[in-house]
């Protein structure tokens, strides 16, 4: 039945997959319309600032690209990606200390993608995955599609808890979980870096359980402090690493891709064929030519710089206008500071009345597995986009909305409607 031409009641519901009810929207793309708002402040999507780039010499680049290389970047290409464009992504490894070589690696749409195709290639419904808690939503909307037992494991400063990630290993058995999902560098959601310690545990401990590392880097070049630590691949070649473009140029060419050995890929590669057959060359073509012509690193840098002062402001901002029941992390990096309140409080309801506000944050729920009741009173807000001053106001108006909150539950308490 339709009104208007609309779909007005789902005359189709019995044929859907039953995948499709185990996913959820993303909770940070449900949050764009919001946030193009004029009278909107943004802490919700970690969008790179790409107007920090030299957006001229940008598009003489891709001008140069297209011209130079337009047959070629305009046709059909590889399922696993130009030739040119793994001996660039070689080069950027260095970065990392990963010394890999073209045959090492494949060329996604985003590492978004190579989530997917790594969900797809693994995981049977009911498989036990494991991944740290919270997790990047993305990742969980991604291996949802194919219906995984998630087990969680909680983190804290450090990252994930190795002594409690080695009982849930103990508890399952050898060889059960397919693979340990993890953001060691830069966490997103939590901001946090795993420390030098638990990284070598948690290899020692995926080869003595005789699991798979997936380990996903995309915010790993935006250091602000502290020094630089290994990657888990670094350590060891069994890991499948995912790196993106997305957030040291422009997310917007949806670039990605996944390192991982020969026997891993050739499955993702027959994937990937009835997936996209392949990505778009044209994209891959600019990524070659702006880090082959530009001063990326010098570029990254000074965007580094902007983001570290955003940070700067934020943390500030938090400590003047939170409440002390609230608690947050201290990124040495990336984009995003995860904020803990009372457990009473509950993030998901008060994001209209930070809306009408005039913010938006990502509430914590979003990112656990669903259902799991957890992060509720959790919050991911985003420091890489808006100027300091801007971020300033946002956490100012966002406190407004946590003070009304807690004095109604105050005055609850009194009234002898709940109990402390």
């Amino acid at each position: 039945m339709t009104v208007s031409g609309l779909v007005q009641f789902d005359d189709w519901v019995d044929l859907y997959a039953s995948r499709v009810e185990t996913m959820r929207t993303s909770a940070v793309r449900d949050l764009f319309a919001a946030a193009s708002r004029s009278d909107i402040i943004s802490l919700s999507g970690g969008m790179p600032d790409i107007r920090c780039l030299p957006l001229e010499e940008v598009g003489q680049v891709a001008a140069a690209a297209i011209v130079q290389e337009g047959v070629a970047g305009l046709q059909y290409g590889d399922t696993q990606g130009r030739v040119q464009t793994k001996e660039l992504v070689c080069e950027l490894m260095k970065d990392w200390d990963i010394d890999v070589t073209p045959d090492d690696l494949t060329i996604t749409t985003g590492a978004q993608q190579a989530l997917d195709l790594l969900g797809k290639t693994f995981i049977n419904s009911g498989d036990i995955i494991i991944t740290e808690a919270p997790t990047y939503l993305g990742a969980l909307q991604a291996f949802s599609a194919y219906q995984p037992d998630v087990h969680v494991i909680p983190m804290d400063d450090d990252g994930m808890r190795m002594d409690l990630l080695e009982e849930e290993l103990k508890r399952i058995g050898k060889r059960t979980a397919k693979f340990i999902y993890t953001i060691p560098t830069f966490h997103n959601p939590a901001g946090v870096t795993m420390s030098l310690e638990r990284r070598i545990r948690l290899v020692e401990l995926a080869k003595e359980y005789d699991t798979m590392i997936i380990e996903d880097d995309p915010y790993g070049r935006l250091r602000f402090d502290g020094e630089p630590l290994p990657t888990l691949r670094s350590m060891d070649d069994r890991v499948v690493y995912l790196g993106t473009i997305s957030k040291v140029f422009a997310p917007g060419l949806r670039t990605g891709w996944v390192i991982a050995p020969l026997p891993i890929r050739q499955k993702i590669n027959m994937v990937k064929q009835g997936s996209d057959l392949c990505g778009s060359a044209l994209n891959q073509v600019i990524c070659e030519h702006y880090f082959a012509s530009m001063p990326w690193r010098e570029i990254l840098d000074g965007v580094c710089v902007k983001y570290r002062e955003r940070r700067d402001a934020m943390l500030s901002a938090l400590e003047e206008f939170f409440p002390a029941e609230a608690s947050w992390t201290r990124p040495q990096g990336g984009f995003f500071v995860w904020v803990t309140l009372p457990e009473y409080l509950d993030t998901p309801q008060m994001l209209s009345a930070a809306l009408e506000k005039g913010v938006t944050f990502v509430p914590g729920d979003g990112c656990y597995p669903g259902g799991s009741g957890m992060g509720k009173n959790c919050m991911r807000i985003a420091f890489c986009y808006e100027e300091p001053e801007m971020l300033r106001e946002a956490i100012r108006r966002l406190a407004t909305v946590i003070d009304e909150r807690l004095a109604l539950y105050r005055a609850f308490i009194q009234a002898g409607a709940l109990k402390a």
